[in-house]
């Protein structure tokens, strides 16, 4: 029955989705819409799409369930994931917006040369793509576990139609269409947290104070950790890999960025990214609020947990120990946090691969569309396809596998986007591709090393020393030369 159930909402809620899709691609399918909505978009609708396509599928699920893992100590990295958000709307905005980007990728191509424009925007491809995939395929995994298994239609079968839902909606109008569908799903899944956590204070038999009395004298409800050095929890790590990855995975991206660059200027851009990193803060908390209060209810009414954190939470939406109805909130939860990521995703890598890669931008109109609308097309099956490696090869948190993966591809970007802000020097742009290249190795080797020699394990501090040794690469292969683009 429950099967069924499911089936019905993800019938209803892509039925909405593709209706808000026509509604706001009526007349806007041109690459100028599909790539920055005309830059017509109201901040506030940016801002609020914003949290969900952040957010996504994996937050909904890994997040509660780390917490049995290292308690509430990833709220260390949200705290610098705000001081990030500051530093974007500070910093990169105003030079994305003077130089009137499509692609952020273009200002290497002004600032160092075409090598490196073109080595920026192939590691951000690459590490979009792998990271988008990461996402959806958590949340396909479970749509395929507690629906489709029933029926037992095989799990590509549903991989594919997961990604022709997300194409469907998206292939007209991109940017124009998902800042009001992100929009409608983000709204989605915060109501959807604020139920399943009633649900559990319900469960609990408490009201709101004794809610927050439970939570607080949990030995989960930890936030900081200030004492062990050698912990990849220690503050000072979690603190400033959160600035870094911010300013990398949001800054630094053309998914993220794209967004705010749909905004009608640049002042409403910085007022988007403000609002946001205010109410990023707090629902990340709310999320990791309910995995301690799902981890009370386990003791005291000794059930037994999963031994995958991210199944925690699905665990107890599914099997009817928070109540029948909870199965609909969950559903509507992870459908909207994972396709809000995805199709904001699928668009930012045509946009890239179609502005950085192929050149459309400078082709005759007509033709740039069609060409888009095929490039569209094969991202869409290309994420298919990893989404079928990843299931093969996949046996860590998801969350902390997509950090991992952005700590060795964004780190280049981080370094290249660092040199050309804050130094006045040139790098010799035919060796840039290789120094972008060498720098994840040797931070593979010196983790590696790390963990062999001295028992240090590397966590997402790994992205600023990967940047950094980008930086010092470019500087060591720099002519002093004057340039035109300023921060």
């Amino acid at each position: 029955m429950n099967s069924y159930i499911i089936l019905l909402i993800i019938v209803l809620y892509f039925g909405i989705l593709v209706g808000v899709a026509w509604l706001t691609g009526r007349g806007n399918t041109s690459n100028e819409a599909f790539f920055l909505g005309n830059r017509q978009s109201p901040w506030y609708i940016v801002s609020i799409g914003m949290i969900g396509t952040s957010l996504s599928g994996v937050t909904f699920v890994s997040v509660p369930g780390m917490v049995r893992g290292i308690d509430m100590t990833y709220m260390q990295t949200v705290l610098g994931f705000f001081v990030g958000y500051v530093l974007i709307a500070h910093v990169l905005l105003p030079l994305y917006y003077k130089l009137q980007l499509t692609s952020i990728y273009t200002y290497l191509e002004k600032r160092i040369g075409r090598n490196s424009y073109k080595t920026g925007a192939s590691f951000f491809l690459l590490s979009k793509i792998i990271g988008a995939a990461a996402r959806l395929y958590l949340v396909v995994l479970i749509l395929q576990h507690y629906v489709f298994d029933t029926w037992n239609i095989p799990f590509w079968v549903t991989v594919v139609l997961s990604i022709f839902l997300v194409w469907l909606y998206t292939f007209r109008s991109g940017v124009k269409t998902i800042i009001w569908t992100d929009t409608l799903q983000a709204l989605c899944l915060v109501a959807m947290l604020l139920v399943i956590i009633w649900q559990v204070k319900e469960k609990l038999g408490v009201d709101t104070a004794g809610m927050v009395q439970v939570l607080t004298e949990s030995p989960h409800f930890r936030l900081f950790e200030f004492s062990d050095w050698h912990s990849t929890q220690h503050f000072v790590k979690q603190f400033f890999s959160g600035i870094f990855i911010t300013i990398v995975m949001t800054g630094l991206d053309q998914d993220m960025m794209q967004k705010n660059l749909s905004c009608r200027n640049l002042r409403e851009a910085q007022k988007n990214m403000y609002t946001y990193g205010f109410a990023f803060t707090p629902v990340n908390f709310l999320f990791l609020s309910l995995g301690v209060l799902l981890l009370v209810v386990a003791e005291r009414e000794h059930i037994a947990l999963p031994a995958l954190s991210d199944d925690i939470l699905p665990m107890f939406c599914t099997s009817g120990i928070l109540g029948g109805s909870i199965l609909i909130f969950f559903t509507i939860g992870i459908i909207a946090a994972a396709f809000s990521s995805a199709d904001s995703a699928l668009t930012a890598l045509t946009t890239s691969f179609c502005v950085d890669i192929l050149g459309i931008d400078k082709a005759d109109a007509k033709q740039a569309k069609r060409t888009r609308l095929w490039v569209h097309f094969f991202i869409s099956v290309l994420f298919a396809l990893i989404i079928l490696i990843i299931k093969e090869v996949n046996n860590r948190s998801v969350i902390d596998a997509i950090y991992m993966i952005a700590s060795y591809t964004y780190g280049p970007l981080l370094g290249l986007f660092l040199f050309g802000l804050f130094t006045r020097k040139h790098p010799k742009d035919k060796y840039v591709p290789y120094i972008c290249i060498a720098s994840p190795a040797i931070c593979f080797c010196v983790s590696h090393l790390a963990e062999h020699h001295a028992g240090y394990v590397f966590g997402y501090e790994m992205l600023m020393l990967n940047g950094a040794i980008t930086f010092a690469g470019l500087w060591l292969l720099s002519i002093n030369h004057k340039i035109h683009i300023t921060s």
